[in-house]
């Protein structure tokens, strides 16, 4: 039987093939095409707003729409050298999820330390709340 893992060590795994990016720097990347993915939840981006150029994309279906050799992936993922950078509340799930999306090839993905709340407390530019 093989070993069960906790989450943190699920996290710290993830987190140990990442080069995770602060807010500065993702917006740096962003501004040198890297896509930044929201994967929050609706309500989130309801209650907080949103970073503006961000594709936002349900957790759920992530990796359908991001998988370099899928049918389903969106038409920004060209190439597995692509930069993506994940986007969750605060910078949690979004590990576990640019983790999964090195596996499916994009291994320039990573995610942003301390999510969204993070890049607001930051004072970088978001839209409004409910909007």
């Amino acid at each position: 039987m093989s070993r069960v893992h906790t989450v943190d060590e699920l996290l710290d795994d993830a987190r140990a093939s990442l080069r995770r990016v602060t807010p500065i720097e993702a917006e740096r990347a962003a501004a040198d095409g890297a896509l930044i993915v929201d994967i929050r939840p609706s309500e989130q981006r309801s209650r907080d707003g949103t970073i503006p150029g961000a594709l936002i994309i349900d957790r759920n279906v992530l990796e359908w729409r991001l998988d370099p050799a899928g049918a389903h992936r969106i038409p920004e993922v060209r190439s597995p050298d692509e930069v993506v950078i994940v986007v969750c509340n605060e910078g949690y799930a979004s590990s576990l999820a640019a983790r999964s999306l090195q596996q499916l090839g994009l291994h320039r993905a990573t995610d942003l330390i301390g999510g969204f709340q993070e890049w607001k407390a930051a004072g970088l530019p978001t839209t409004e709340a409910g909007t």
